[in-house]
This record gives structure tokens, sequence and C-alpha cells, in this order.
């Protein structure tokens, strides 16, 4: 790639800040030899102005809330899209989770040749609930859009595929990690910062030889200033001049509680700088560093302490294990944890030998493995290799069609993104404007069958993994004489027969659909003691996510014998298709309609599959 007209990188981020912080220096380089010429997208923003002058460098501002805000979320969207089709880039590489889902939503859809997102942090690590779920799935749906997962730090990309959310072969760390590298010159004891330092003690007060535990960052929840507070309390009981140095600031995504708000406030203690442009001198003020943040992406401060010889105690969060070595390079005490924390703080004040041992080799590791270089030259060597690729599949896919050959793995791909797409705002969209029919049918099984309101049922889905597939209760809990259960038409209740007839016993379905276990077409799932008894044909059928309704389904439901419905099934994997789905949508509404094919005569539903090899049923 190296002499060959400069290739066009875009970088999509959601923050201006994060776009000066992390990407200015990198992006100096990659172009600075003509081989590379960069477009920056974020939100506008005064750090912007950073960029002006840079040759090589273009931005462009489109406005990308931080927070989840589906209209204007829709609205940027739409502009990126515009943005890469015009500026036609070969590369987009999205980072912040925001900016990457959309980053990367609008280069798949704008058929971009190499889409890169760079995970800098999992937000949901410190989430619960619902919103945990739905950031979750937007990490799946961004990743099953890249073509190539950077992660910023080994522990980051361990999360990552523990959670599902990216498969191992699609990752890649560069380097030992780091999202930019941290330059350690700038940082080490200078005259320059020495200097300042010095000047910085005299306008905070802070008399020279008094101990100093510092933090840099924003003040939020999640970087764990309320247990750096609570540890600060503990040990001042000890160390009356004890100072607390906060080098941030507050701000309103994350807040801390109002508590720890009034304290940092109020306490003479604890001095609170704000946001300062140059953070290099403030670490000569410190006599440790705490950093008891609840997860990260890959921290540059604990390694910016290295570099300036100030020893580190932090949390043992994701993220931060990458950037400290537990006894090492620094203390590590478990999160969220203020006890563990001003212990670890104490021992530092108190063994000045530990505490010059740990800064002294982790300033050795911050020169030696984490030079700003070493990323930059590893991340052009991974964007030559994705395009030298992604040129090799073009060729490949152009033969193919000349040949009149199957399209290559990444048209299928392709699909894959766009039947999720679909998935997603179809089922979540049904679940909104179905909600109070939802409701309504919940109620009326309640009255008429008691709970549980839901039945759950064990199926197989993509790959032969197993789900637990949700449905209403049509059928009550009624056993004969010898205790067991009676047959399935003499369980059915009215209500149950009217809720199958009209198909609304499947509408919980939509969330197997949002948690990514099922489609809304594809082959029904079955239950998981019908796997042995299929045939090497009829198991294909598990080669795409079961649906809620299928080509079986609108071909005659279950008036259809075992053998027809396995053959309309791989049928549909053979020819699945945007279109298709469509048609088979349009035709499940008629064929609810109509009521036909809701079950064989003498069943409720199916009768069992027996298998076609002369296999007993269970």
């Amino acid at each position: 790639m190296r002499g060959s007209k400069p290739v066009k990188v875009m970088y999509i981020v959601a923050a201006a800040k994060t776009a000066r912080g992390f990407l200015l220096p990198h992006l100096k380089h990659l172009v600075r030899e003509g081989e590379f010429e960069a477009v920056v997208v974020c939100s506008p923003g005064p750090e912007l102005e950073s960029f002006a002058g840079c040759a090589g460098i273009r931005v462009v501002a489109v406005p990308i809330q931080r927070e989840i805000a589906p209209l204007k979320d829709l609205v940027s969207l739409l502009q990126l899209w515009r943005v890469i089709r015009r500026e036609r880039p070969a590369l987009v590489n999205a980072g912040t989770p925001k900016g990457g889902l959309l980053g990367m939503l609008a280069a798949w859809a704008a058929r971009t040749p190499v889409h890169v997102y760079t995970v800098m942090g999992l937000r949901f690590e410190t989430i619960s609930g619902l919103r945990r779920w739905l950031l979750v799935q937007c990490e799946k749906l961004t990743c099953q859009c890249a073509h190539r997962v950077i992660c910023v730090s080994e522990s980051v990309r361990r999360k990552a595929v523990e959670e599902g959310i990216v498969e191992p072969e699609k990752t890649r760390v560069l380097g030992c990690g780091s999202s930019n590298g941290v330059r350690a010159e700038r940082f080490e004891a200078s005259v320059q910062n020495l200097a300042r330092a010095a000047q910085i003690r005299q306008e905070l007060r802070v008399p020279e030889g008094r101990p100093v535990v510092g933090f840099v960052g924003r003040l939020t929840r999640d970087k764990g200033i309320a247990e750096l507070v609570r540890a600060y309390q503990m040990l001042r009981r000890e160390r009356p001049d004890l100072k607390l140095l906060l080098v941030g600031d507050f701000e309103d995504g994350d807040p801390v509680d109002p508590d720890t708000r009034r304290t940092i406030v109020e306490d003479p203690g604890i001095v609170k700088t704000g946001f300062v442009n140059d953070a290099a001198p403030y670490y000569h003020v410190m006599t440790v560093l705490a950093f008891p943040s609840y997860r990260e992406g890959f921290p540059n401060v604990p390694l910016e302490a290295a570099a300036a010889g100030v020893p580190v105690v932090a949390a043992r969060a994701t993220g931060t294990v990458d950037a400290v070595v537990d006894s090492l390079t620094g203390l590590l005490v478990p999160v969220g944890n203020a006890e563990a924390l001003a212990e670890g703080i104490r021992r530092l004040l108190e063994d000045r030998a530990l505490a010059a041992r740990l800064a002294e080799v982790a300033r050795e590791r911050a020169v030696r493995d984490f030079q700003p270089e070493r990323i930059w030259e590893a991340l052009y060597e991974e964007y030559a290799r994705l395009l030298n690729e992604r040129a090799a599949m073009k060729e490949e896919l152009t033969t193919r069609k000349r040949h009149g050959q199957a399209p290559a793995q990444s048209t299928q791909r392709r699909k894959g993104v766009a039947k999720r797409l679909v998935d997603v705002t179809a089922a979540a969209a049904g679940l909104l404007i179905l909600a109070p029919l939802i409701a309504a049918v919940a109620a009326a099984v309640r009255a008429a069958m008691g709970s549980p309101v839901l039945h759950r049922q064990k199926r197989t889905g993509l790959g032969e993994r197993e789900f637990e597939l949700l449905k209403f209760r049509t059928m009550i809990e009624q056993h004969g004489p010898d205790a067991r259960l009676l047959p399935d038409e003499a369980r059915l209740t009215r209500l149950g027969r009217f809720l199958r007839r009209w198909s609304l016993d499947e509408l919980p379905q939509l969330w197997n659909v949002l948690r990514g276990e099922m489609s809304l077409v594809g082959p029904r799932p079955l239950p998981p003691k019908y796997l042995p008894r299929y045939t090497a044909f009829q198991r294909r059928r598990h080669e795409v996510k079961p649906g809620i309704t299928g080509w079986a389904q609108v071909n005659g439901r279950n008036a259809l014998t075992w053998q027809e419905k396995f053959e309309l099934d791989v049928w549909y994997v053979d020819h699945q298709s945007f279109w298709l789905d469509l048609k088979i949508l349009w035709m499940t509404v008629w064929q609810v309609l109509r009521g036909r094919g809701i079950s064989q005569p003498g069943h409720a539903t199916m009768p069992e599959f027996r298998g076609t090899k002369g296999l007993p049923a269970d």
C-alpha cells in the first residue's frame, strides 16, 4: 500500500473531545507520509478548532447524542449515511458506543469496503435491567456490522467475547493495548513540570512535603468518586494533614450522589481543580494516584502517573487490569470497596520503598510498551491487511459472478445484518404498539387459568443451540386418575383455542426476537429432544434462526406432515431473502385471518415427531 494513491479513511465518534484527545495525534502520524487522507466526523464543539490547519485531515460536524434518543439518533444516522456516500472512504473506523453503532450502521448501509469498530469500553458493565440488555444488543449489532473489532485492551476483548457480543476471530488488540499510547517524556519530572507543580502547590495552598492523594478524570459515579471520598475521609482521621486533589470536574451524565458532591465542595481538605488543559504537572503534586474506576477501556491516567513516577492504587476493573499489574507496577483493590482502597493508599503512604519500587517498574513499562508509535504502526498494519483482504474478496466476488457461482461470504453476511436490523426494529415497534393488546391477553390468561401467564419451553435454535421460547398459556394443568397429564386436546381451554386461532399466544416471542434467539421469519423452533431423530437433511433447518412464522407456516401450517414441513424449512434455508421474508409476513396475515392449518385432526397442534428412522418417542 505504501507509495500508492492516498487512501481515504473516516473516523466517527460521538464527542468532539474524544476526537481531539484520542484521534488527533494518531491522525497526524497517519497522514504525515501522504499515504492516507482522513475525515473526522463527530458532534460540533470548540475542541474541533485543534484540527484547523492539519494537512490531510478534514472535519465534518454531525450531532450525535451520547445518550439514547431514538428520533435524534435516526436523524444522525441519515446524516452519517449521506456524509459517507459523499466522501466515499475506503475504510470507516467508528468508536464510542453511540458513535460506533451509528457509524457502523451507516457504513454498512453505504456499502463502505471496510468497517472497523474500536471498542473503547463497555458501558453496560455498570448498568442493570432493561437498559443493560439494550446496550448489549446495540453492541452486538455494532460488532455484526464491523469487519474488524479492535479492542483497546485484552480484558475488554475477553469480556466482549464472554458476553457473546463478538466472535473471537473478529477481534484484535493492538500491541499491549491502549487507545493511543502515552508520550512518557511529556509527564516526566522535567524542569518545566516541576516548576509548574511548585506553582500549583502555591495556588492550591498545598505546602511542600504534605501528603496528597490525587485523581485525574471525570468526577462521575462510574469513576468510583464516592469510594475515593470515603477512603480519604478514613485516612484523614489518621493523617489530618492529608489532601485529596481532584483534577477534573463534575458531569451531568452519570453524576455522583448528592452527599459525595457536597463533601467535595465543602471539605477544606479536598481540592477540585475543574477541567485543565494539561494534567502533566499536576501528577508531580501527588504522593499517590488513586484510580477507583468501576470500568474502563484502557485508562491512560495510570500510565501517565507511571511516566511521572507516581505510585498507583487502582480498582481491579476491566481495562484497568491491563494498565496496572498488581504488586508489580501498582496495587489493585476490589471494585467499589472504599476500605480496601484506603488500605492500599495507606500502604503506599507509609512504605515509601514499596511506593518507589512500584513507580520505577511502572515507568519502565510505560516507556517500553506504550509509546504511541507502537499503537499507530500496529493500526497502520491492520488497515493495510484489511484493505488488501477486501481487495482480494472483491476480486473473488467478481470472478464468482462471472462464472455464475454463489455469492461470497461477505454478501451472505450483509444479508444477515439486514435481517437482524429488520428483526430488531420490527420487534421493538411491535412490542410498543401491541403493548395494550399484550397486557389484555395476559390479564385474560391470568383470570381464566391463573399463574403463570407465560408458558416457557426449551427449543432448539440457530446452530442447534437451546433457548427458552415464550408463549401465552393456552392449556391448564389437568391430570387423569393415573396422575398423568391429560392429552393436549383435553387441557386446551376455550380461551386457549381463541388465542391459537388468532395466533395471539405467539406475541411474547417478539421478546425472543429482540433477544436475538429468533427471527420474525424462519423455521419454527422445535424441542431439543427431536435432535437425535433428524436426518442430515432435516438438521439443515438449524442453519438459520428459527422464526415466529415461516415458509411452512404459510403453506399449510400444522396440517402438513412432518416430512413436508422439513422440506419447506430447508427450501427456505436455501432461498432466504429480504423479499421472501416480506412475502411470508404478508402471507402470514392472510393465513391467520383464514384460520386454517391450526391443528391436525385429533390433535391440539401437531403430533409428536418420532423420526424417520423408526426411533421411539421419549
